[in-house]
């Protein structure tokens, strides 16, 4: 993340995106699979150290190794052809976009910190500074309710931003600039698509 001035001086905070290089690897219509998708490989990797059904795969548009895929819902699949490279002038500037990627996972949380809780009294003799209290009634129902907000796993789960507008664009250099924070930490991986295809 750094800080950019818009045209009107004000200070804006923006995260600065490398994007890999992305290759159209499969295109899903209609009438072969039921709906309009395109599927993206990603992540280069060693032709040689991929599976034999991944390298069939990529094979039929010449790719290089490539070890994931994703998939995005358009709706014109016309508009993509099979080996095309994506590169970030695919977006416009201005244009608003969802993120998708895994949050920073923080471990094992209290109830404080993962659900905002208040703590006890600190003073006049109370024991119960950051402790959870009671979680229900006693002989009915007799259990504890699903979904009962406790301590647990906090982070590390898939989250989306939306709306998140697209500043700047570099194609030469692969770079995109997001007004904003993204989900994750460094090296994430990021699923970037239009507000509405």
């Amino acid at each position: 993340m750094t800080n950019i001035f818009d045209n009107s001086g004000k200070l804006l905070p923006v995260t600065v995106l490398k994007t890999g290089v992305c290759q159209v690897s499969q295109i899903k219509t209609t009438n072969t699979d039921g709906y309009n998708a395109v599927q993206v490989a990603y992540y280069e990797k060693a032709f040689e150290k991929i599976n034999k059904p991944i390298q069939g795969h990529l094979k039929k548009i010449g790719a290089k190794g490539f070890r994931s895929f994703g998939e995005f819902h358009v709706k014109t699949p016309e508009d993509f052809k099979l080996g095309q490279i994506l590169k970030p002038d695919i977006f416009s500037i201005g244009q608003k976009v969802r993120i998708t990627g895994k949050s920073i996972g923080k471990g094992f949380a209290g109830n404080q910190k993962r659900n905002n809780f208040s703590r006890g009294p600190m003073t006049h003799g109370s024991k119960n500074h950051r402790l959870p209290g009671s979680i229900g009634a006693g002989s009915t129902p007799g259990r504890v309710y699903p979904e009962k907000k406790m301590s647990g796993q906090l982070g590390n789960t898939t989250v989306t931003l939306k709306n998140s507008e697209i500043l700047y664009i570099n194609n030469d250099e692969n770079i995109l600039v997001l007004k904003g924070s993204v989900p994750g930490k460094k090296s994430t991986v990021l699923k970037i698509q239009p507000q509405k295809y």
